[in-house]
């Protein structure tokens, strides 16, 4: 099990943001433009944590590299089941430098823009200095 993996599924945010590099590019299902910068994606990822229910990775695909991981989920959220994938590159000290993630039905997609646009007051709360919850 790769240790990202492992963290997420501990739901260990501490353990997923030491995985971070300083200058990772997360690139959101639902939003437009990404997010550059440690502090936003690992609130954001706290933030998903608090939205997504049932939770789990189906599969794992790694690069011959060891530098590329899919990680495949499945999770609810509101109601509505969620298929996705996380798309990690690692630099070369092994931290996740990219992480994109993309989601499907569209019907699922809509309900997480919808639960994570609730929690953006936390998440931009939480990079701007205040405590992770």
């Amino acid at each position: 099990m790769h240790p990202f993996r492992a963290a997420v599924e501990a739901r260990d945010t501490a353990a997923i943001e030491a995985m971070l590099a300083d200058d990772v590019v997360f690139t959101s299902p639902v939003a437009f433009k990404p997010y550059p910068g440690k502090p936003i994606t690992a609130a954001i990822l706290r933030g998903v944590l608090r939205v997504f229910e049932d939770f789990r990775y189906v599969r794992e695909i790694a690069g011959a590299d060891g530098r590329d991981h899919a990680l495949v989920f499945t999770a609810t959220v509101h109601g509505k089941q969620v298929n996705g994938c996380d798309f990690l590159h690692f630099d070369e000290d092994g931290k996740i430098d990219d992480f994109m993630v993309m989601v499907r039905p569209l019907s699922g997609a809509q309900a997480l823009a919808e639960a994570m646009g609730a929690q953006f007051a936390q998440i931009s709360a939480e990079v701007a200095g205040g405590a992770p919850s």
